[in-house]
């Protein structure tokens, strides 16, 4: 039985910590995500593939499925 692949993952901004639900892309990478409050641009930390796994509650769902993302 295959696991339920959850799409929303909060994003918590590194710089200012302010919190929102996104829903995530199943067919794309987010390199790039702007956060509301400073506009401070996230990228990925190194080793991660999307701003989703560096800085989400949930990883993207390639990652959840096992699969490299954005490969």
């Amino acid at each position: 039985m295959a696991a339920t692949i959850q799409l929303n993952s909060v994003i918590t901004c590194p710089n200012c910590g302010f919190q929102k639900e996104e829903e995530m892309p199943t067919n794309a990478c987010q390199y790039f995500y702007e956060c509301e409050a400073c506009k401070t641009t996230l990228k990925p930390l190194a080793g991660d593939c999307c701003v989703f796994c560096s800085y989400g509650t949930v990883k993207c769902p390639p990652i959840q499925q096992g699969s490299s993302c954005c490969g």
